[in-house]
């Protein structure tokens, strides 16, 4: 079954529907790092179905260079990933090209989750946003692909603010417009980490089927076992803050969660486990709140001392330095700025978490490589894609369930 993913992200999404078996007939999205992501995560695709997977390890060794590995996917798998932004003045263009790939194929099912600020009502700072935000609108531009392709079904991934934003009205407007266009709409809050994500990360995943089908909202079914980050890094090499080596050996085995999740799955390296440098005021702080925490305790703004803090107001957002320990940690897309929120609890590395164990908070495979515009310069565009993404195995968890739905 084909789907096209809007809003694409780093693909998170469209990794769990591609592990149901849903093939992707476009991604489409704006941010150019991204879609460099998005073409890197085709080529893997395509080389595993080929044989020609040592060349895909060639490329995350530095072998080859990234053009050299894009020059092996045929035009079409080249060309699906469209660097646009979703809106009138594009979207014909987006169009043309879609449908070039679809061919007389047709399209069964729709993905993707339109830029989320304007709907955020918690953040680590006040959000300010116009009344009239054109992002709040988004949702008639993914309903002009509902009404271009008529998919079966869509899933349409959002915050929870999205729900109560201007006392719901976004959403009942929303709901309102895709009827019209012919589908029932139902919406959840679903929490990741029931779905095998180690972390509490909570989004709205509204899905809508077309009217003439006997379909209802799928129970998407749960994981009783529980896990925490110190079965996520346990494999992990140490390294310090700033360390950049581009590939090294795992430390330790697999472990049972980490098989599950297909975060290890086949290769014997790990790649992008890299670190922002620090500063020695931070790291002083990094110590502190590690030390608070070995007591069972987490550090408060208020507890810094003064020579050592950063922000002068220490009554709102009061934990803004956090360690990741042993209870579910949410990522948020503010990694890409800091990595306060985000301290390693081993002492002796003394850091913020590195891209790669940002990337498996979210579960994403160590095989998965996030692209920058400029291939040696990704680490912040990196963190950005990762915290911004929607978790590969909760997306796996739909997607299976919509698969069991349309083959029922």
């Amino acid at each position: 079954m084909n789907f096209i993913d809007l809003f694409a992200g780093a693909g998170g999404l469209s990794e769990g529907f591609i592990r149901a078996d849903f093939t992707p007939i476009a991604h489409v999205e704006m941010d150019e790092a991204a879609c460099n992501t998005l073409l890197t995560r085709t080529a893997y695709h395509h080389l595993k179905e080929t044989q020609n997977f040592d060349k895909y390890i060639a490329y995350l060794k530095g072998k080859i260079t990234r053009e050299e590995l894009y020059n092996l996917l045929p035009e079409e798998k080249r060309n699906s990933v469209i660097n646009l932004a979703v809106g009138d003045e594009n979207n014909a263009d987006i169009f043309s090209r879609i449908d070039h790939h679809l061919g007389n194929e047709t399209v069964d099912l729709i993905i993707g989750g339109p830029p989320c600020q304007a709907y955020s009502v918690v953040g680590r700072a006040p959000l300010k946003h116009k009344e009239d935000d054109e992002r709040t609108r988004l949702y008639i531009q993914y309903g002009r692909f509902l009404k271009r392709y008529q998919p079966k079904i869509f899933v349409f991934e959002n915050v929870p603010g999205i729900l109560t934003a201007a006392k719901g009205q976004y959403y009942e407007n929303l709901k309102k417009y895709y009827r019209r266009l012919g589908y029932v709409v139902e919406a959840r809050l679903l929490n990741a980490y029931d779905y095998g994500v180690v972390q509490h990360r909570k989004r709205v995943i509204i899905i809508g089927w077309r009217k003439e089908l006997n379909f209802s909202y799928p129970e998407i079914e749960k994981v009783d076992q529980k896990y925490f980050s110190d079965t996520v890094f346990s494999d992990l090499p140490k390294v310090k803050a700033g360390e950049t080596r581009r590939c090294q050996k795992y430390i330790n085995n697999t472990n049972e969660y980490l098989e599950r999740a297909s975060i290890r799955n086949g290769l014997d390296f790990v790649t992008q486990h890299v670190t922002r440098p620090h500063n020695d005021k931070d790291l002083n702080i990094y110590r502190l709140a590690i030390e608070k925490l070995e007591k069972g305790e987490r550090l408060k703004n208020g507890q810094i001392p003064e020579k050592e803090r950063t922000q002068k107001n220490i009554k709102d957002f009061i934990d803004r330095f956090k360690v990741v320990a042993n209870e579910p940690h949410t990522m948020i897309a503010h990694i890409a700025k800091d990595g306060h929120h985000f301290i390693h609890p081993d002492k002796k590395q003394l850091r913020s978490i590195s891209v790669r164990e940002a990337a498996r908070i979210q579960s994403f495979p160590d095989d998965f490589y996030f692209e920058g515009k400029d291939r040696k310069q990704f680490r912040t565009e990196a963190f950005r894609q990762i915290g911004n993404a929607v978790p590969p195995l909760m997306a796996e968890k739909i997607a299976i369930e919509i698969q069991n739905l349309i083959n029922a």
